[in-house]
């Protein structure tokens, strides 16, 4: 055999070595897609390493991600933990060419790597979530170790075949050393099987939020017992390019760290009310909370990870049961009036943890358990069954969706997720203003620009909203109707626009008389401030 085509022999082996670590990772991934159906679809490896990855990752890093990559931060996440896995399967498949029991024990030790992330879930249901991942790995392990044994060993021949063989063996074309036939069979049966076992386990993962989407679309939310007034007519400007008073529910923002939306069917669904200060213990069910006397409200949300003029705020019709009724019932009590518990820890079935002060619960405002939104049952994206919402504080600290649990506790003796993650305890929204229309680098002409956006101070309400061009003096908007504290405001400027470069910049005030501030801080730890500012050149 010639030195080319040892070469040629190496590099095929080594390509097919790459191409073996792939068929194995893959065959892991797939045969734990395959078991997840049997425990539970967030038990799968991707879902259990990403969400792991997530709760690892700095309030820094999560901050940037969400800035830069939006409600597709998930998806990045998603593609890079398949990635990463890719380049690690075509290392463990070269690994394996020299050191086959290397190679596979790799593979198994991705699979503890797994089980491990599955287990230490918050919304982990024990041991048993580890079984895709470790049963997935030893697939992947097997399947490896097979396939290298078909590259670093001949086919057993006959005496007339190995005649044969010999003769080939010169042949620069020939690919001696190995069992070309053996590999290519083994190959494709396994590739074949891990497709079928991929599908089949997606298809089973997929039925089993049937139940959860029957139950949604047989919900008819009653008629609320306290129905929210008419928006006014004067809260919607007719100007270009302002973002609607209502925001639909499917343009709603998205901010979680779900990486599998849970799809809860409402008919299992309970709620448990316990902890600190409760006199009595309390179990719902869903429909025991649409028997109640429902509220519905006009009210604004606002993610803490919302940059000065940032898209994560958005406002609905909201009906659901108020929540201050509820605690009262248990028997709770406000710190101002000497109840034991000072925060509520509101828990998600995907083991999300909010914290919440009970004194804002309880002072009269319309926090509730949110059940319908615009009109229709909540959808799985925002919340379904059931989500927590409490005017004037950031959703970080009130707005649960999936709620399970509530618990009262305290400040000092339990930290929430994002608490532990250097957020603030305590997170009021703070007041602030946005810039729609002209967009940032627009081109408008020359005359009358209608400059238009929205300002917030949800549970105060807007008072006054101000414009500068330049440096020049502020301006007083003109006020769209307010719809109730809780909602934002829009408003608009007629700009009597020059040609050339210029920094349009906004500002509120609230009804406490509370300016704006100027100062530019980051989301980190309680909310971003500052002014707005958009730069247009106009023609």
């Amino acid at each position: 055999m010639t030195t080319v085509s040892i070469t040629r022999n190496a590099l095929t082996r080594g390509a097919l070595a790459a191409l073996s670590g792939l068929l194995a990772g893959f065959a892991s991934l797939a045969v734990a897609e395959l078991v997840s159906a049997a425990v539970r679809p967030e038990a799968s490896p991707v879902t259990a390493v990403g969400g792991a990855a997530i709760d690892r990752t700095p309030a820094g890093v999560k901050d940037w991600a969400i800035r830069n990559f939006g409600e597709d931060d998930k998806l990045v996440l998603q593609l890079g933990i398949v990635v990463t896995l890719a380049l690690f399967a075509l290392g463990v498949g070269l690994l394996a060419l020299r050191h086959r029991r290397a190679g596979s024990a790799a593979v198994l030790f991705f699979g503890v790597v797994g089980t491990a992330a599955a287990v230490g879930r918050p919304d982990s249901t024990g041991l048993v979530d580890g079984l895709p991942s470790l049963l997935g790995a030893v697939v992947g392990a097997v399947l490896l170790y097979v396939l290298i044994g078909r590259l670093t060993r001949p086919h057993r021949t006959t005496g007339g075949e190995r005649e044969q063989e010999i003769e080939q063996a010169d042949e620069p074309e020939h690919e001696a050393g190995w069992d070309r036939r053996g590999f290519v069979i083994a190959a494709t049966a396994a590739a074949a099987a891990s497709t079928g076992a991929g599908v089949v386990g997606r298809a089973l993962n997929g039925r089993s939020s049937q139940n959860a989407v029957a139950s949604r679309e047989a919900v008819t939310l009653p008629k609320p017992a306290s129905p929210a007034q008419p928006i006014p007519a004067g809260a919607q400007l007719r100007v270009r390019g302002v973002s609607p008073f209502t925001t639909p529910n499917d343009s709603f923002y998205r901010v979680d760290t779900a990486l599998v939306v849970p799809k809860v069917d409402a008919d299992s669904w309970r709620l448990r009310v316990h902890g600190k200060g409760v006199r009595r213990d309390l179990e719902l069910t869903y429909q025991d909370l649409l028997q109640r006397p429902l509220i519905e409200r006009e009210i604004t949300l606002c993610c803490v990870s919302n940059e000065v003029g940032g898209p994560y705020i958005g406002h609905a019709r909201w009906i659901g049961a108020r929540l201050a009724d509820l605690l009262k019932e248990a028997g709770v009590k406000p710190p101002s009036r000497g109840g034991e518990a000072d925060q509520i820890i509101a828990r998600s079935v995907d083991g999300m943890t909010l914290g919440t002060p009970v004194e804002d619960v309880m002072d009269g405002r319309d926090a509730m358990l949110a059940v319908g939104m615009n009109g229709e049952p909540l959808p799985f994206v925002n919340g379904f069954p059931v989500r927590m919402l409490v005017p004037g504080l950031y959703g970080y600290v009130s707005a649960c969706k999936w709620i399970e649990d509530i618990e009262l506790t305290t400040f000092d003796g339990y930290d929430a997720y994002w608490v532990k993650r250097d957020w603030a305890r305590e997170a009021p929204i703070k007041t602030q203003s946005r810039i729609d229309t002209p967009k940032p680098f627009g081109r408008p002409e020359a005359g009358t620009v209608m400059v238009a956006g929205v300002a917030w101070a949800q549970h105060r309400g807007i008072e006054k909203v101000e414009i500068r061009v330049d440096d020049g003096p502020w301006r007083p908007a003109q006020l769209a109707e307010q719809g109730t504290v809780d909602t934002w405001r829009q408003w608009s400027y007629p700009w009597k626009a020059t040609p050339g470069g210029h920094t349009l910049t906004v500002r509120a005030t609230d009804r406490t008389g509370e300016l704006q501030t100027e100062e530019r801080t980051k989301t980190v730890p309680d909310g971003a401030s500052g002014w707005h500012s958009v730069v247009v050149t106009v023609d």
